[in-house]
């Protein structure tokens, strides 16, 4: 098929779109201009397999108004992606505070914010995951199998899609609280215990002498159950590149 320019450069702001939100793409670290050149490159390799635009724009306010969709569109599909990671900013979030680590934040250098130790952990823990699963490349597989159900030009906002977001992101607590349950749980405890102390010994400075113990109890819980912890990220993860189709659907109408 001919190569069209104008199908190259709307395909190329989906891409750049989605590489702004995709994980690890969008992170600080990686240049910017290399972020262009994979979106180019996936625009130079996508474009060849794509059928012409339906109704070509006749006018220069037409032209902007589909690139503006088609960016809209890339950051839609890349905020999908995302959701893990807001996933185990939360998680570490309620970890840190059960076992009284909230002040002792640190730099992330994937996002160039402060972030608690615990949420740190499970961040590096998800971008090992996400590479080791190959999902970088799975996703970047289901971007062109969402041409064939989302062509060019073809995307709206329908009341199942927010549905759909909505659902999303009721689960995103419900998966945080899930992986910081062991943490959340063994900290009730210590509290439980400690209150009873402190009724049967008044003279006892419980905060302090509790939270030594809901440190070490909670960070060798949390190193015990780091497994099954990857385990259940990996389980949302592999789930992504469905998830990433059934979006595309959605804002297709179908």
């Amino acid at each position: 098929m001919q190569f069209d320019l104008t199908i190259w450069l709307l395909v190329f702001l989906r891409a750049s779109a989605l590489l702004v939100i995709f994980p690890l793409f969008s992170i600080q670290n990686f240049p910017v201009q290399l972020r262009l050149a994979v979106g180019a490159i996936l625009a130079c390799l996508l474009t060849p397999l794509l059928p012409g635009l339906v109704s070509t724009p006749h006018s220069l306010v037409g032209l902007i108004l589909l690139m503006a969709r088609e960016v809209a569109i890339g950051l839609l599909l890349g905020f999908v992606t995302r959701f893990i990671f807001y996933i185990l900013e939360f998680a570490g979030n309620l970890i840190a505070s059960e076992i009284g680590l909230n002040m002792a934040a640190t730099l992330n250098p994937f996002t160039h914010l402060r972030s608690d130790i615990p949420g740190m952990t499970l961040y590096y823990l998800g971008a090992l995951l996400f590479l080791t699963l190959d999902l970088h490349h799975a996703l970047l597989i289901a971007f062109q199998r969402a041409y064939t159900v989302l062509p060019i030009g073809g995307g709206h906002l329908t009341s199942g899609l927010f549905s759909h977001f909505i659902g999303i992101t009721s689960n995103l607590f419900v998966v945080g609280l899930l992986i910081a349950a062991p943490i959340i749980a063994v900290s009730f405890l210590i509290n439980l215990v400690f209150s009873v102390l402190g009724r049967a010994v008044p003279q006892m400075n419980v905060f302090s002498e509790s939270f030594s113990f809901r440190i070490l109890a909670g960070l060798s819980v949390f190193g015990l159950s780091l497994t099954l912890m990857a385990q259940h990220v990996a389980n949302y993860l592999q789930r992504l590149p469905d998830d990433f189709l059934r979006v595309a659907q959605l804002m297709a109408g179908t």
